[in-house]
């Protein structure tokens, strides 16, 4: 049994035609499934009577098992969903005046291993599928349009990013028919500006995405330099900053925004000095040169969620306002994330759900920190390129 949640309006029409039914069907069964949220083939009243029999002993359409729900204080909903072999993933809901955003995961935990990140810390268990990616959107949109008793037509998700758990260019293959759901004006039909891929900069996948299907992109940036990028960020080892920066810029050709948006993860001791706010500056602004070319973009200051097995910190609000006002007297659009659902873990870098992790990251995270402080200990005049912050944390 197929799960149609799995296919976009091409893929279905593929799945009509094996079935031997006319591709046509496609978008009617699509509309049923994204535009109704209807799971029960014999409801869809306009589909053949042959089509709707054949759904019934070859398809599904099979959302996620919800493991818990929970609601903070602000409104921000967060649904852990079961997806197997002990592994859960969690999907955030941010409710705002004429908005709703959905924050989906695209992976059972991280192998990006984010030095600030609860999910990478968790480690790497698998990808999501296309279905598992839709079905958190599915379940979300048709959960609030019955709880807010919205009239037909009207939607409860606005805004997508995919921002959960996961590394979304990593899991490249699920996540474009996924995306190309959310676009579909026979589905949830949401616009390229309003639907947000984030990622630790996969270089390549950047570039297919651009030809592929172009949204606003957003980059985890989080430090001005490489030397402190590949500590926070590991994968930077691969694809340095200059690299990743040119990327983008190549993006901005076909993306539905004239900017690329920038996170910063704000960390007590580590990135946040006046210092680090003027290099970033010079990074993104550059020189006009070939050599230094600059990047259209907003940065988005974040205040670092804290987690235990981090010891990292966050930075406090005037080191925060002051790094903004460095950007801002520089002319760059910099804005300050609202934390959002921090009460239930639900906040940026908070999202950690169940992962059955399959690379010991937690272990070799430990073992590394450990080595690092040991060398501190053996040398305590050399500062070296670890946050302070972090190791004295440990002891």
């Amino acid at each position: 049994m197929v799960n149609l949640l799995q296919f976009d309006r091409a893929g279905l029409g593929d799945f009509c035609e094996q079935l031997g039914e006319k591709r046509f069907r496609a978008t009617q069964l699509f509309r049923w499934i994204h535009q109704r949220g209807e799971r029960d083939p014999a409801a869809m009243t306009d589909l053949a009577r042959s089509l709707r029999e054949k759904l019934a002993t070859h398809a599904v359409i099979e959302p996620l098992p919800v493991a818990s729900e929970q609601v903070a204080a602000d409104g921000t909903i967060k649904w852990l969903f079961d997806i197997g072999g002990g592994d859960a993933v969690e999907t955030v809901f941010i409710p705002e005046t004429g908005r709703g955003t959905l924050c989906i995961s695209s992976q059972a935990g991280c192998a990006v291993n984010c030095r600030f990140c609860a999910t990478g810390h968790q480690g790497f268990s698998r990808n999501l599928t296309t279905a598992e990616i839709v079905a958190q959107l599915w379940h979300a949109e048709f959960e609030l349009r019955r709880r807010l008793a919205l009239a037909p037509g009207e939607r409860a998700i606005t805004n997508v990013v995919m921002m959960g758990m996961g590394e979304p260019l990593q899991n490249y293959a699920a996540l474009v028919p996924a995306l190309r759901t959310m676009l579909d004006d026979h589905g949830y039909g949401l616009s390229r500006r309003r639907v947000t891929v984030s990622t630790s900069g996969v270089v390549p996948m950047i570039d297919r995405l651009r030809e592929d299907c172009p949204v606003a992109l957003a980059v985890s940036l989080h430090a001005p330099d490489d030397a402190l990028r590949d500590e926070l960020v590991p994968l930077n080892r691969k694809y340095p900053i200059a690299e990743l920066l040119a990327s983008c810029r190549d993006y901005l050709e076909r993306a539905p925004r004239d900017f690329i948006t920038l996170e910063y993860c704000m960390l007590d001791g580590v990135n946040d000095s006046p210092e680090q706010a003027a290099a970033l500056l010079a990074l993104v602004r550059g020189d006009g040169s070939a050599a230094s070319p600059g990047l259209s973009c907003k940065i988005n200051l974040i205040p670092f969620n804290p987690f235990p097995e981090s010891g990292l910190h966050r930075s406090p609000a005037a080191s925060v306002a002051a790094f903004a006002a460095v950007l801002l007297d520089g002319g760059i659009v910099t804005t300050v994330r609202k934390t959002r659902g921090d009460d239930i873990a639900a906040a940026c870098g908070q999202l950690a759900g169940e992962v059955q992790d399959r690379t010991r990251i937690g272990e070799r995270t430990d073992r590394e920190v450990r080595v690092r402080v040991e060398r501190r200990v053996a040398a305590p005049v050399s500062r070296g390129p670890v946050p302070v912050a972090r190791e004295r944390s440990v002891s």
